[in-house]
This record gives C-alpha cells, sequence and structure tokens, in this order.
C-alpha cells in the first residue's frame, strides 16, 4: 500500500525537529533538488535530440517527479511543478550564461549542500538511513514547500 503525503510528511519530520536542522534543511534540500536537476540537464543527450533545448533527461525527470507528486497531492504538485520549472529555467540561463559547466556548478553544490545537510542532521542527533535518505530527496523539498505554504496560509 502506498504512503499518504501526511505518512511521508510524518516520517520525514521525526528527523527534522531541531530548529537549527529544520532552517539548515530549509536552505539545503530544496539546494540539493535543484542540483540533482543540472545534473540531469548536463547528461549528454544523442544528437538527434540537440535541436530541442528543453527535451533533457532533467525536464524529463521533473515530468516523472510531478507526476509522483500528483498520486499524493494535485496542489503540491502543482507547487512543486513551478518551483522545478524555475529550476529548469535557472538551468537553462546558466548553461548558455555561466563561464563555468552547468554540471560543476550543480556537483560542487551538491557536494557543499549535502555536507550542510549532514551537519543538520548531527545537529538533530538523527538521521535517516542511506535508503531512507534517497526516498527523502523527493519528499524534503515536497516538505520544505508544504511548510513554506501553511507559513504563508497562517500569516494571512
Amino acid at each position: 500500500m502506498a504512503k499518504t503525503l501526511d505518512q511521508w510528511f510524518i516520517e520525514y519530520s521525526s528527523s527534522h525537529q531541531h530548529p537549527l536542522n529544520k532552517k539548515i534543511h530549509f536552505i539545503a534540500v530544496p539546494t540539493i533538488y535543484a542540483t540533482v536537476i543540472a545534473l540531469l540537464w548536463s547528461i549528454p543527450l544523442p544528437e538527434i535530440f540537440t535541436s530541442f533545448v528543453w527535451l533533457n533527461i532533467g525536464t524529463l525527470s521533473v515530468l516523472l517527479v510531478v507526476a509522483f507528486y500528483s498520486t499524493l497531492s494535485i496542489q503540491l504538485s502543482i507547487i512543486m511543478l513551478c518551483f522545478s520549472g524555475t529550476i529548469l529555467l535557472g538551468c537553462y540561463w546558466l548553461s548558455l550564461y555561466s563561464p563555468w559547466p552547468l554540471w560543476l556548478v550543480a556537483l560542487l553544490l551538491f557536494i557543499f549542500m549535502w555536507i550542510l545537510q549532514f551537519i543538520g542532521h548531527a545537529i538533530e542527533g538523527k538521521k535517516p538511513s542511506f535508503f531512507k535518505d534517497l526516498q527523502f530527496l523527493l519528499i524534503g523539498p515536497a516538505w520544505v514547500m508544504a511548510c513554506l505554504f501553511q507559513g504563508l496560509k497562517q500569516s494571512n
């Protein structure tokens, strides 16, 4: 039986209670998500596809991820589609105008944020297993967005 969004969030939240760890994850998790998309964007495809700049593994992955989110929550999938679309626009812009290759920028940022995330877990005193951490690559960004939008709702 598939988990509900609430079940995923409860499981994710259990190792993200300390206020400093939460702040670290609010920065690191969306950035890691963005760097993974950028790394996937950077994977070369056969020449036949090169005339379609948006046809790349990063964009195709976003479509699959948003489809996964839509099985959990339509509202959240729309939020994540907008966030992911912004990341894809950033990938496009960086691939054109950055003096460094997109994959290099993404890889260095990924490593830095992954280390920062480990620091957050050390502060928390809890770290998910490696397999759980891989699953949380999809749940973490959704959790951050849900927290942000819940906070915006409460401030109105």
